[in-house]
């Protein structure tokens, strides 16, 4: 199971992604900045609903969670909704999927859009935009738009309000918007680097503030952990059913990945340690980073949690820090 960092987090993942969404202050300037380079438009008043969940009518009927209900409000777009999704699942399997999943993600998000008694003039226009690195279809096209039409008479209106975007990072046939093209790739590689017009150079400060945010460091490392058992009790199923050789991948891979930890907590041991050491020597922590050669961000938020053992930092106050972190 991959480890990385908050910092080594793009925006196609769902964590960074989902916090994006709901950080305070920045979700709703998030969401327009980022609609109004797809849409090419510019909304003024949106709610937003980050990780929208469809119950199923009965218990045995499948519900659906969106990333990013989005709901345009000063009709603009006439009360437009839109469900953004950024997608990594490349398995063949579920992107052959992909067009039933977002035909299922339309029909739930139309069944709560119309109360008992209205007609079906009230049907608002409902927009899904899948995110992918992958390409879903095969054209090497950045912008697949699918709506409904007459198969007889292809140019004949017709318009259900249902439309879906599926933008692919890497597209190069079609004629995208230079905005559209910068962003996809910013999606995918979230870098000061691809930052490279002012909507993005905006998009960068928000997400930089959301990594350099320690209790959201804590709450990535809290979900990793749970994520990890969830993948260790997986494997323990596989052995308890006699998949032998599974059991025996499953032992290598847990091995690999115990002695990466252990690697990883004991790098970890050592760096609160310095740090307590430059900390009684009154180093701040631009000084503490430069003399360790390590991240500033993760110096700062070393520093931030040691503040309450000021001004001793012994030993004593380091295992407790390294306890902290494990168990958080």
């Amino acid at each position: 199971m991959e480890k990385r960092t908050l910092q080594e987090l793009n925006l196609l993942d769902d964590f960074l992604f989902g916090k994006m969404v709901t950080y305070p202050e920045i979700g709703e300037r998030f969401c327009k900045q980022l609609l109004g380079i797809i849409l090419g438009v510019e909304l003024n008043k949106i709610r937003i609903v980050p990780q929208k969940v469809y119950l199923g009518a009965e218990t045995n009927l499948h519900g659906a969670r969106l990333d990013v209900y989005i709901e345009e409000e000063d009709n603009q777009l006439n009360g437009t909704l839109f469900d953004v999704e950024p997608d990594k699942n490349d398995k063949e399997s579920l992107k052959k999927a992909l067009p039933q999943r977002v035909r299922f993600y339309h029909a739930m998000i139309d069944q709560e859009c119309l109360k008992s008694g209205q007609g079906y003039a009230v049907l608002k226009q409902v927009i899904v935009i899948m995110m992918t690195p992958y390409d879903p279809f095969g054209y090497d096209r950045m912008v697949y738009t699918i709506k409904n039409h007459c198969v007889e008479l292809p140019d004949m209106p017709y318009d259900d309000g249902a439309k879906t975007l599926f933008l692919y990072t890497k597209g190069k046939d079609g004629n995208p918007s230079k905005e559209l093209q910068e962003l996809l790739h910013y999606m995918e590689e979230t870098t000061r680097d691809n930052a490279c017009n002012k909507t993005l150079e905006s998009i960068h400060e928000m997400v930089m503030k959301i990594k350099q945010d320690s209790e959201v460091t804590l709450e990535y490392m809290k979900i990793f952990e749970r994520e990890k058992m969830l993948y260790d009790d997986g494997k323990e199923v596989g052995r308890k059913e006699g998949k032998e050789e599974g059991r025996k991948e499953g032992r290598k891979e847990g091995k690999e990945e115990g002695r990466k930890e252990g690697r990883e907590e004991g790098r970890l041991e050592k760096l609160v340690s310095q740090v307590f050491k430059k900390l009684r020597k009154n180093y701040d922590v631009c000084e503490i980073a430069d003399m360790l050669e390590e991240d500033e961000h993760v110096i700062r938020q070393i520093c931030d949690a040691a503040k309450k053992y000021a001004p001793d930092y012994d030993e004593k106050n380091c295992a407790e820090l390294l306890e902290q972190i494990k168990s958080a």
